[in-house]
């Protein structure tokens, strides 16, 4: 099969064998698949795949079920899918657990579908899972035109919990806003921290979801309100801090550490479920969209890589066969 292979830190369509399945697997023709931070960290050699991972890129993809595997019941050959993927996605065939395997939602595009299973996952796990968001708390979520940012900033629209984002440029402000945001600060132009007692009439921030780190430690503690929860989804700011403990013990915060990729199959799996139930429905009925900046044919994945290290996106950038 044909696939984006990394070579001196370029990438190029090449030839790859066809990946088999096991029990309990799947296997998709892809149609299209996305670029993530996590794939370009990766051909940066900073974020290798888990154990037994494909070492292709691609953590999503979406496509038809071409094979299910003994013991699938989930879905069939011929079903029109999207998956969430530890590798792979930037090829013609991958295979995936079942259970990381969904059905695309009714008035979805295959290319739409594909812009999904990562970012709504992980939005999804890390504020309802990982930090049990109630309806009613706020929110602050950190670079909001990413894709994971453009997923939260719905889903927390929907689950009445006012959500406040920062953004690196006026532009991506305005759209955030346009889907749910109640309010934001442009990076390049002011300290989110000296906002937070406006935004939120004094009472601080209950969670924060944060892909930055180290730059914003101590602007997040500063930031969440007593019995606040950060959660960490990303070192793009660094990977080393001080923390006050004083702040995180007398507001009895929690910092907590997520990873989606590294999860087990059945840890992933039941955040899929979790889709399913709760944000399916709304992505059929469409009162939550992918949000998608442009799409690349596959063998120009290079270019796609590179936009995206641009930070001049707002959502999802697309590869698709």
């Amino acid at each position: 099969m044909k696939a984006i292979q990394v070579n001196n830190g370029k990438l190029a369509l090449g030839d790859a064998p066809e990946p088999a399945i096991g029990v309990g697997q799947v296997k998709i023709a892809v149609h299209a698949s996305a670029v993530n931070r996590a794939d370009l960290a990766q051909v940066a050699g900073a974020y290798p795949p888990p154990p037994g991972a494909s070492d292709i890129l691609g953590l999503e993809c979406s496509g038809e079920v071409v094979e299910a595997g003994e013991g699938v019941t989930r879905v069939v050959p011929g079903d029109r899918v999207c998956a969430l993927l530890a590798g792979g996605g930037y090829a013609e065939r991958v295979a995936v657990p079942a259970g990381q395997v969904l059905k695309i939602p009714s008035g979805l595009s295959l290319l739409e579908a594909a812009a999904v299973p990562e970012v709504f996952a992980t939005a999804y796990l890390n504020l309802y899972q990982e930090a049990n968001l109630a309806r009613g708390e706020w929110v602050l979520l950190h670079a909001g035109g990413s894709g994971v940012g453009t997923a939260a900033i719905q889903l927390c629209r929907e689950s009445r919990n006012p959500v406040f984002v920062t953004v690196g440029g006026g532009d991506k402000l305005s759209r955030c806003l346009a889907l749910g945001a109640a309010g934001g600060a442009n990076r390049h132009k002011e300290r989110f921290a000296d906002l937070v007692q406006e935004w939120t009439e004094g009472r601080g921030f209950d969670v924060i979801l944060d892909p930055v780190g180290g730059a914003y430690l101590n602007d997040n503690l500063a930031s969440l309100g007593t019995d606040g929860r950060l959660v960490l989804i990303g070192l793009m700011g660094g990977v080393k801090a001080e923390i006050p403990l004083a702040t995180v013990l007398m507001k009895r915060l929690r910092l907590l550490g997520s990873t989606l990729r590294a999860r087990s199959i059945p840890a992933k799996s039941a955040v899929l479920d979790g889709l399913r139930a709760d944000v399916w429905p709304k992505l059929a009925s469409g009162a939550i969209k992918p949000i998608i900046e442009t799409a690349f044919p596959m063998p120009e994945a290079q270019r796609a890589h590179e936009l995206v290290a641009s930070n001049q996106t707002f959502g999802k950038v697309m590869l698709q066969w």
